[in-house]
């Protein structure tokens, strides 16, 4: 692939392709519409009895178009409390209120996508134009998500058409020679609607920020403007069908086919941590059935059934070249598959109460093997269970409760070599609200989440260097919360919150003296073991304001002031979060056709796991500025041209691993 292609398809010619269109194609046709959310994919829906304002944090499709954010690691780090981090395996890694992925499990339409193995996912192969919206709930997050809530839940909630037939075509192009290509097509025809979406994002590298240099020794590999061993190839395929048979009930089956490949950028810092990988596929696929069925006028019962299948291939090499394969490593190959289902009953038989049960399981299956090798595979199986219980109370007055109870429990059914174990885990919420208007609000909320322990804590032994652990206990959190939501003045929309979160059973590494130690053939080093010894403290401020100025003019910033504790050993550091995050744009709209849009991303106090002798550093601050013009020449086109990273600023969010440097983009999109 060629890395130093440079911006080849700028918006003029992009202009040109749609203007040359057929008239009878230009017809004028709305843009997506407000109400394009595929509600059965919601988890949490406000009910007739609750006039409460809704508790999770939306990005919407248009927002997301808005600001070019094409997975959905970017789409949710423009919203407060929420930060991302790049690490060693070129994975974007999201932190909500501190907690990762592993505590903030993502969903898709309510299915938990989450990776079984390790409960994480790499948020950057999901892109985001097959989206409705984006809901990030979180330390309240309602319990009917299911397990392992502990820090929040973000869900993907994807479209349902409107019309007899809609759609959307969009191209775009960026310095990388990266590009984008993406349709969406849909018709609902009242007993029934289809929605179907296919999209591929491509670059072959990325330009690297002015004053960037390599340090590592003795042969650096990136030394031109290029980053190295950076490609990306992003292909997904989305297809939904519903039936309607009343206008109550709906039924809907849809799947979701990702494929994924990337090179792995080799460390470029001051130590020798060098790592020469690639990924030749991390596949991603989902098939589901959601339904919800009206039962009499006070009772609705909702099902969703789905199997999830996940595989990934590891290559290791030993030098940049990335032609000999590495001595000792052979290649690594995960296959992980899920079956789940869940049942939800909703009543309102009960006068100013909605009341909520809902029942979980979920069948995880990790298999693992080296290609080339003698060693068998490894394999591994879970089975987690959960029953949830929330009410929804209208009380006199202006005043609103909700109230929530789980129990769960996790069995390892199959496990490689070592024994199986089981755990369990009760949560349990409470929130206040009170309308000071019908578009305003304050709350207070105190919630206590678990997560259980994923195999790879249980049962990982580390390439030979730590003893496993199956009878690890869940990680146990309490969250506070007060704040206000709502319109307080014409044209604007603010949200505050003061946050506080106490965590125990944090699964931290413990050194086991020798007499104990079963690390195979390191039993003359160190040998660690994952235990349930950690205590640690996060709090901090939210601030998001989106103001309308004039008619021309509108505004508006999420802030995020965050400070972590490690109770359990102040010494020790709680790493890759900033104390300080700030996401802001202004816009001018000189005409109704013309629009200027720019953007602040700031940041500084990250700190970052080092070395042995200094194990953490403190990251520089930063300041990204990005700029781009939309044109609207018809309300069914829009093109826009602009550049991120405006002053090419040299940043990173990992020691040795540099993020972009200025990088120009253009971009088309046609409505129907």
């Amino acid at each position: 692939m060629n890395q130093n292609n440079k911006l080849a398809c700028p918006a003029s010619m992009l202009a040109a392709a749609l203007m040359a269109l057929p008239s009878s194609v230009l017809a004028a046709a709305p843009a997506l519409a407000a109400d394009n959310v595929f509600q059965l994919g919601s988890v949490v829906v406000k009910g007739q009895q609750s006039g409460t304002l809704d508790d999770e944090q939306v990005m919407t499709s248009a927002e997301i178009e808005r600001y070019d954010l094409n997975t959905v690691g970017e789409a949710v780090k423009v919203l407060p409390g929420v930060s991302v981090s790049r690490n060693s395996r070129n994975e974007e890694m999201v932190y909500l209120r501190g907690f990762d992925a592993r505590q903030v499990p993502v969903f898709l339409d309510g299915i938990p996508l989450y990776v079984p193995y390790d409960g994480y996912v790499d948020f950057g192969r999901f892109t985001t134009f097959d989206l409705s919206q984006i809901r990030v709930a979180k330390g309240s997050a309602s319990l009917l998500y299911g397990p392992n809530i502990m820090g929040g839940a973000i869900n993907l909630v994807t479209r349902k058409p409107t019309r007899e037939f809609e759609g959307d075509v969009r191209i775009g192009y960026a310095t990388g020679n990266e590009r984008k290509a993406a349709v969406n097509v849909g018709t609902n025809q009242g007993l029934w609607y289809l929605q179907a979406g296919a999209s591929w994002l491509d670059a072959d590298s990325f330009p690297l920020g002015r004053g960037f240099h390599d340090f590592r020794q003795p042969v650096p590999t990136d030394t031109g403007k290029y980053r190295e061993n950076a490609y990306r190839t992003d292909k997904k395929f989305s297809v939904k069908i519903g039936l309607t048979p009343n206008a109550t009930d709906e039924y809907a089956i849809g799947y979701v086919n990702q494929q994924g490949e990337k090179g792995n950028p080799a460390y470029t810092g001051q130590l020798n941590n060098s790592r020469f990988w690639q990924w030749p596929y991390w596949d991603k696929e989902s098939l589901y059935f959601i339904s919800s069925t009206d039962i009499g006028q006070d009772h609705t019962l909702k099902f969703r059934i789905y199997h999830d299948k996940y595989k990934n291939r590891l290559e290791f090499f030993s030098d940049s070249t990335y032609t000999t394969p590495h001595a000792r490593n052979l290649p690594s190959i995960y296959n992980d598959e899920t079956y789940g289902a869940s049942m939800e009953l909703i009543s309102r038989a009960f006068k100013n109460h909605e009341l909520h049960l809902a029942l979980h399981y979920k069948d995880d299956r990790h298999h693992e093997s080296e290609e080339g090798s003698n060693n068998p595979t490894q394999k591994y199986r879970d089975i987690t269970k959960s029953i949830a219980f929330e009410d929804l109370i209208d009380l006199p007055g202006a005043w609103h409760m909700r109230l929530g109870a789980s129990y769960e429990q996790r069995e390892a059914r199959e496990v490689y070599f070592w024994p199986t174990g089981k755990t369990d885990a009760t949560n349990g919420l409470a929130e206040v609200m009170y309308d000071l208007s019908p578009v305003s609000q304050v709350y207070a909320s105190l919630a206590y989440k678990t997560r259980f322990p994923t195999i790879k804590d249980r049962y990982s032994a580390r390439f030979g260097s730590a003893q496993p652990n199956p009878d690890l206990q869940p990680e146990r959190a309490q969250h506070m919360e007060v704040g206000y939501r709502g319109v307080p003045w014409s044209g604007g929309n603010f949200e505050v919150a003061l946050f506080q979160s106490n965590i125990r059973n944090l699964i931290q590494n413990a050194v086991l003296p020798l007499s104990e130690a079963q690390c195979g053939d390191n039993n003359d080093e160190l040998c660690n073991q994952a235990q349930n010894i950690g205590k640690a403290r996060h709090r901090g401020l939210e601030i998001s304001l989106q103001q309308e100025i004039t008619r021309q003019w509108s505004a508006g910033l999420a802030y995020t002031y965050l400070d972590r504790k490690n109770r359990s050993d102040p010494s020790v550091r709680l790493t890759d979060t900033p104390r300080h995050r700030l996401f802001a744009h202004v816009s001018w709209k000189p005409s109704a056709q013309w629009e200027v849009l720019g953007t602040l991303e700031a940041e500084s106090g990250r700190y970052v796991s080092y070395s042995s002798s200094e194990p953490y550093t403190r990251l520089a601050g930063f300041g990204i500025l990005g700029l781009k013009g939309i044109w609207t020449p018809r309300k069914d086109i829009s093109l826009e041209a602009g550049v991120r990273n405006l002053t090419d600023r040299n940043y990173e969010l990992a020691d040795g691993y540099p993020m972009p440097g200025r990088v120009w983009f253009a971009n088309a999109m046609y409505r129907f």
